[in-house]
């Protein structure tokens, strides 16, 4: 799921929410992690809720087992 939202206190409330239905944060303002279809509607839902009538975009992206099983991901961390 990805978002861009305006309001501080929105994107606040949108980033919890992903993180109380167990996604995790894997840039600034994406989130990642499975959810039933189900759940991933209730999801939808309260967010669409959150935003109301703010300036923001909000996106999700379901991925079928075989989908997430292609995806590549490279990861450089830096500590300083």
């Amino acid at each position: 799921m990805i978002y861009d939202v305006q309001d501080d206190k929105v994107r606040n409330r949108v980033a919890n929410a992903c993180k109380d239905y167990g996604l995790y944060r894997v840039q600034y303002s994406a989130f990642k992690g499975e959810l039933s279809l189900n759940r991933m509607q209730e999801l939808f839902l309260l967010l669409k809720k959150i935003l109301g009538v703010d300036v923001g975009n909000i996106q999700m992206y379901p991925m079928c087992e075989k989908d997430i099983k292609q995806v590549k991901e490279i990861e450089n961390v830096h500590f300083l």
